[in-house]
């Protein structure tokens, strides 16, 4: 079995919807990068990302911090 970690980014953080709505959330890190660095540290190959402010608002919004993911 491969797990996948992810990563919800909305408005530059890394969130989670409560039940997929786009009205609750709880924010966990200020910094996506962090919990990257976490999943690659602890074995991950891949990492699956979300622009959740992109996926509302119909086009890309957090380019930057996908960049910085990436890197």
């Amino acid at each position: 079995m491969i797990l996948y970690p992810a990563i919800d980014i909305r408005n530059g953080r890394c969130v989670r919807l409560n039940q997929g709505r786009d009205d609750a959330q709880t924010s966990y890190y200020e910094n996506p990068v962090e919990p990257a660095e976490q999943f690659t540290q602890a074995g991950a190959e891949w990492i699956h990302v979300v622009d959740l402010d992109g996926a509302f608002g119909g086009a890309p919004r957090n380019l930057n911090i996908l960049q910085k993911i990436s890197s």
